[in-house]
Protein backbone atom coordinates (compact mmCIF):
# COMPACT_ATOMS: atom_id res chain seq x y z
CA UNK A 1 0.00 0.00 0.00
CA UNK A 2 3.26 2.26 0.24
CA UNK A 3 3.28 2.58 -3.44
CA UNK A 4 0.43 4.19 -4.03
CA UNK A 5 0.36 6.59 -0.57
CA UNK A 6 1.41 9.71 -3.39
CA UNK A 7 -0.68 8.57 -5.78
CA UNK A 8 -3.87 8.78 -2.77
CA UNK A 9 -2.59 12.18 -1.70
CA UNK A 10 -2.05 14.09 -4.80
CA UNK A 11 -5.40 12.67 -5.86
CA UNK A 12 -6.80 13.90 -2.81
CA UNK A 13 -5.23 17.68 -2.79
CA UNK A 14 -6.23 17.93 -6.06
CA UNK A 15 -9.36 17.71 -5.48
CA UNK A 16 -10.15 19.05 -2.13
CA UNK A 17 -7.42 22.49 -3.01
CA UNK A 18 -6.06 21.78 0.88
CA UNK A 19 -3.26 19.68 1.68
CA UNK A 20 -4.70 19.14 5.49
CA UNK A 21 -8.07 17.92 4.13
CA UNK A 22 -6.16 15.96 1.64
CA UNK A 23 -4.36 14.39 4.30
CA UNK A 24 -7.56 13.51 6.32
CA UNK A 25 -9.08 12.19 3.31
CA UNK A 26 -5.65 10.08 2.80
CA UNK A 27 -5.67 8.56 5.96
CA UNK A 28 -9.43 7.83 5.88
CA UNK A 29 -9.17 6.09 2.61
CA UNK A 30 -5.99 3.77 3.91
CA UNK A 31 -8.26 2.84 6.97
CA UNK A 32 -10.71 1.49 5.00
CA UNK A 33 -8.10 -0.58 2.67
CA UNK A 34 -6.97 -1.77 6.22
CA UNK A 35 -10.67 -3.47 6.40
CA UNK A 36 -10.62 -4.29 3.05
CA UNK A 37 -6.76 -5.67 3.13
CA UNK A 38 -7.59 -8.88 2.90
CA UNK A 39 -8.76 -8.42 -0.70
CA UNK A 40 -6.34 -6.44 -1.69
CA UNK A 41 -3.18 -7.47 -0.85
CA UNK A 42 -3.08 -9.41 -4.44
CA UNK A 43 -5.74 -7.48 -6.27
CA UNK A 44 -4.33 -6.35 -9.37
CA UNK A 45 -7.21 -3.72 -9.35
CA UNK A 46 -5.61 -2.49 -6.03
CA UNK A 47 -4.79 1.08 -7.48
CA UNK A 48 -8.19 1.46 -9.09
CA UNK A 49 -9.88 0.81 -5.90
CA UNK A 50 -7.80 3.20 -4.03
CA UNK A 51 -8.37 5.66 -6.69
CA UNK A 52 -11.99 5.22 -6.64
CA UNK A 53 -12.33 5.51 -2.63
CA UNK A 54 -10.47 8.45 -2.73
CA UNK A 55 -12.78 10.53 -4.98
CA UNK A 56 -15.64 9.21 -3.65
CA UNK A 57 -14.70 10.85 0.10
CA UNK A 58 -13.35 13.66 -1.48
CA UNK A 59 -16.99 14.26 -3.09
CA UNK A 60 -18.02 13.36 -0.11
CA UNK A 61 -16.38 15.53 1.75
CA UNK A 62 -17.03 18.44 -0.52
CA UNK A 63 -20.65 17.74 0.12
CA UNK A 64 -20.72 17.54 3.85
CA UNK A 65 -19.34 20.27 4.19
CA UNK A 66 -19.49 22.82 1.65
CA UNK A 67 -23.56 23.37 0.75
CA UNK A 68 -22.46 25.75 -2.67
CA UNK A 69 -23.24 22.39 -5.00
CA UNK A 70 -26.78 22.25 -3.87
CA UNK A 71 -27.26 25.99 -4.63
CA UNK A 72 -25.41 25.55 -8.58
CA UNK A 73 -27.30 22.15 -9.04
CA UNK A 74 -30.70 23.84 -8.27
CA UNK A 75 -30.16 26.59 -11.35
CA UNK A 76 -32.64 25.63 -14.13
CA UNK A 77 -30.87 23.77 -17.44
CA UNK A 78 -32.22 22.78 -20.25
CA UNK A 79 -30.42 19.22 -20.59
CA UNK A 80 -31.09 19.18 -24.51
CA UNK A 81 -29.38 22.66 -24.30
CA UNK A 82 -25.32 22.00 -24.64
CA UNK A 83 -22.80 25.14 -23.41
CA UNK A 84 -21.04 26.78 -26.17
CA UNK A 85 -17.42 25.30 -27.07
CA UNK A 86 -15.09 28.50 -26.13
CA UNK A 87 -11.52 27.93 -27.03
CA UNK A 88 -9.24 29.97 -24.21
CA UNK A 89 -6.23 30.86 -26.14
CA UNK A 90 -3.30 29.97 -24.02
CA UNK A 91 0.45 31.20 -25.58
CA UNK A 92 2.37 28.23 -27.00
CA UNK A 93 5.16 29.53 -25.16
CA UNK A 94 3.45 30.50 -21.90
CA UNK A 95 5.25 27.66 -20.14
CA UNK A 96 8.01 26.55 -22.56
CA UNK A 97 10.77 28.13 -20.71
CA UNK A 98 9.89 26.13 -17.13
CA UNK A 99 11.11 22.79 -16.37
CA UNK A 100 8.65 20.13 -16.18
CA UNK A 101 8.62 20.15 -12.33
CA UNK A 102 8.41 23.68 -12.05
CA UNK A 103 5.36 23.54 -14.64
CA UNK A 104 3.73 20.89 -12.42
CA UNK A 105 4.26 23.15 -9.28
CA UNK A 106 2.37 26.32 -10.96
CA UNK A 107 -0.21 24.31 -12.42
CA UNK A 108 -1.08 22.34 -8.67
CA UNK A 109 -0.89 25.93 -6.90
CA UNK A 110 -2.87 27.57 -9.94
CA UNK A 111 -5.36 24.65 -9.48
CA UNK A 112 -5.37 24.91 -5.69
CA UNK A 113 -6.94 28.86 -6.18
CA UNK A 114 -9.41 28.25 -8.13
CA UNK A 115 -12.96 27.71 -6.50
CA UNK A 116 -14.54 24.17 -5.51
CA UNK A 117 -17.07 24.25 -8.11
CA UNK A 118 -14.88 24.84 -11.07
CA UNK A 119 -11.21 23.04 -9.43
CA UNK A 120 -13.34 19.61 -8.87
CA UNK A 121 -15.54 19.15 -12.40
CA UNK A 122 -11.91 20.13 -13.84
CA UNK A 123 -9.90 17.60 -12.07
CA UNK A 124 -12.55 15.50 -12.58
CA UNK A 125 -12.07 15.28 -16.57
CA UNK A 126 -8.22 15.94 -16.80
CA UNK A 127 -7.02 13.84 -14.05
CA UNK A 128 -9.40 11.37 -13.31
CA UNK A 129 -10.50 10.84 -16.89
CA UNK A 130 -14.40 11.25 -16.14
CA UNK A 131 -16.61 11.96 -19.06
CA UNK A 132 -19.08 15.02 -18.24
CA UNK A 133 -21.91 12.98 -17.94
CA UNK A 134 -20.22 10.96 -15.02
CA UNK A 135 -19.02 14.15 -13.29
CA UNK A 136 -22.57 15.43 -13.30
CA UNK A 137 -23.88 12.14 -11.89
CA UNK A 138 -21.22 12.31 -9.33
CA UNK A 139 -21.82 15.89 -8.34
CA UNK A 140 -25.33 15.77 -8.18
CA UNK A 141 -25.28 18.71 -10.60
CA UNK A 142 -26.60 19.31 -14.54
CA UNK A 143 -24.75 18.65 -17.50
CA UNK A 144 -24.94 22.09 -18.77
CA UNK A 145 -23.38 23.06 -15.31
CA UNK A 146 -20.52 20.69 -14.90
CA UNK A 147 -19.51 21.93 -18.85
CA UNK A 148 -19.79 25.44 -18.21
CA UNK A 149 -17.76 24.53 -14.97
CA UNK A 150 -15.06 23.05 -16.80
CA UNK A 151 -15.16 26.07 -19.47
CA UNK A 152 -14.48 28.68 -16.96
CA UNK A 153 -12.36 26.77 -14.27
CA UNK A 154 -9.76 26.39 -17.99
CA UNK A 155 -10.04 29.81 -18.45
CA UNK A 156 -9.27 30.89 -14.80
CA UNK A 157 -6.35 28.14 -14.94
CA UNK A 158 -5.13 30.00 -18.49
CA UNK A 159 -5.21 33.17 -16.34
CA UNK A 160 -3.62 31.91 -13.14
CA UNK A 161 -0.99 30.24 -15.15
CA UNK A 162 -0.69 33.24 -17.40
CA UNK A 163 0.36 35.84 -14.24
CA UNK A 164 2.82 33.11 -13.15
CA UNK A 165 5.29 34.13 -15.92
Amino acid sequence: MLAYQDAVFSTAARLLGADAQAEDVAQEVFMKAYEYFDRLEDSATRGGWLKTVTTNLCLNHLSRHRKRWRLFSEMPADPEDDAPEIDVPVPDTLLEDLEAAERARHVESALQRLPDHQRVPLVLYHFEELSYAEIAERLGVSLAKVKIDILRGRSALASRLGEAR
